[in-house]
């Protein structure tokens, strides 16, 4: 990703990519918070796909978005969401990455970050709304509202820290 102008990725970026995401679903995995009231849980998907997106750009924060999200569903018994999380998970990072090549140059860049992780939380939300409402009922969908609403915000928190700790790692090994 380290030319923002090329379409295709090498190799290595693919395996950096492959490494960020299996990383994003083992630390998803383990750092994991249950919900009773919706048999769901809060992790910290949306981080990994956060830095991905902000960090690599918009095929990076689609490809690590969606299949953290895909493969974290599979791991953690919630199959019937897999396909549906591929989907919400991806556009996010993708959606994410677009949006913040347009505030990159901006001297209020921290402020305009945070509005694109609002946008990027925003549509994850939404999307696990429309999935719970598809799969169960609208009662469903807006109980899961709160519990997806913490889950994107922390995830933006834990991005935003993160952030300047991997761009200069980037910079150092990766050349970007």
């Amino acid at each position: 990703m380290a030319d923002n102008s090329k379409s295709k990725l090498t190799l290595g970026q693919l395996v950096f990519l492959a490494l960020l995401t299996a990383l994003n679903v083992v630390l998803s995995r383990i750092l994991i918070i249950p919900i009773p009231a919706t048999h769901g849980n809060i992790n910290f998907c949306d981080a990994g796909i956060f830095l991905a997106a902000i960090a690599l750009g918009p095929a990076a924060g689609l490809l690590v978005g969606g299949l953290s999200g895909f493969l974290l569903d599979l791991l953690s018994g919630y199959a019937q969401f897999m396909l549906f999380s591929f989907v919400i998970h991806g556009l996010e990072g993708l959606l994410v990455g677009l949006l913040v090549r347009k505030v990159a140059q901006d001297s209020r860049k921290c402020f305009r970050y945070i509005l694109v992780l609002v946008v990027g939380v925003v549509v994850m939300v939404g999307g696990y709304y429309l999935t719970n409402w598809i799969l169960y009922s609208t009662a469903a969908g807006v109980l899961g509202l709160l519990t997806d609403t913490i889950q994107g915000i922390a995830g933006a928190i834990v991005a935003l820290i993160l952030l300047p700790t991997l761009q200069k790692v980037l910079l150092r090994y990766w050349r970007l």
